[in-house]
């Protein structure tokens, strides 16, 4: 679904990264995204599929432990 989307549509690079300087790299890189939300492992989320939006999924030290993809 993801190549509907425009511009850079995942962050693998991030992965053990800070979730905040990861959101905001992922700002930066695509202009297209509204909101990169830093999100706890383990919390629940929506799971409709949206082009502006990407969860950063973070651990309780707040390292991100998922790759971040627009969804």
């Amino acid at each position: 679904m993801a190549s509907i989307c425009k511009g850079k549509s995942s962050w693998s690079e991030l992965v053990g990264c800070d979730g905040d300087t990861a959101a905001a790299t992922i700002k930066r890189q695509n202009s297209n995204i509204v909101r990169a939300i830093v999100v706890l492992e383990g919390t629940g989320v929506t799971e409709d599929f949206r082009c502006d939006r990407v969860w950063v999924w973070v651990n309780g030290s707040g390292i991100v432990t998922i790759t971040p993809i627009i969804g």
